[in-house]
């Protein structure tokens, strides 16, 4: 197998959803694991990994902020999904 590339990591979490976002996660992870801790492809998978890790926890990438509804609107904390990942839900111990 060739050397991955930043291409390579785009490929999977390009298309990422907070319903798959620990599978693509393991993805990436495996992915880079070869390449040594300095190497650029790998740090730029290890962001993208963060960036799943708190799109798991949320239901939305939210990328665009003005898209966006007000957390003040009727019945909005009623909606436990309703977080974007740039605010994700806090995580809970079970």
């Amino acid at each position: 197998m060739s050397e991955p590339t930043i291409a390579d990591v785009d490929a999977l979490v390009g298309p990422a959803t907070p319903h798959f976002a620990f599978q693509i996660r393991a993805r990436v992870r495996e992915l880079i694991e070869p390449l040594a801790d300095d190497h650029p492809v790998r740090r730029y998978g290890e962001e993208r990994i963060g960036q799943l890790e708190s799109l798991g926890f949320a239901s939305t990438k939210a990328e665009h902020d003005e898209e966006r509804e007000p957390r003040t609107r009727a019945g909005w904390d009623r909606i436990p999904s309703s977080a974007p990942a740039s605010e994700p839900l806090p995580r809970t111990t079970r």
